[in-house]
């Protein structure tokens, strides 16, 4: 059990990313879904990235990465290089359904599970190595 517990502690930042990135994938391909629906698939995409994101910060600062600081450097240090690097993971996000949808007439959320893939794997290296490293 201590084994167990050993190794929950050394990926621990891991376990938590994927786990609440799976919830941010949701949000994010749930959001797209609807919205798809109801008007342009860009314009979904990026109202789809925006309640994500605000929903990744959150968790990402206070249990993936344990983020507690509150102080206005820090905390505007990290909102501001969050959502920098999500905006260039978001052209990246843009760029793959354009290609995906309109360029192969691919299905809209085959392309976006798909893309989400590489988007959450690059919003990791993001995360872990610039934005909230210790």
């Amino acid at each position: 059990m201590q084994t167990l517990w050993h190794l929950f502690k050394k990926y621990q930042a891991v376990i938590s990313y994927l786990f609440f990135g799976g919830l941010t994938t949701l949000i994010n391909i749930g959001v797209f879904g609807w919205l798809n629906l109801h008007m342009n698939y860009q314009i979904a995409n990026v109202l789809a990235w925006l309640a994500s994101v605000i929903f990744a910060f959150i968790t990402n600062k206070l249990w993936v990465f344990n983020s507690k600081s509150m102080a206005w450097r820090t905390f505007l240090w990290e909102t501001l290089t969050f959502f920098f690097f999500r905006l260039l993971s978001l052209a990246v996000d843009q760029l793959i359904m354009f290609v995906g949808i309109s360029l192969l007439s691919g299905n809209p959320l085959i392309v976006k599970i798909i893309d989400n893939v590489i988007v959450v794997v690059l919003n990791y290296f993001f995360s872990k190595w610039i934005i909230f490293k210790k």
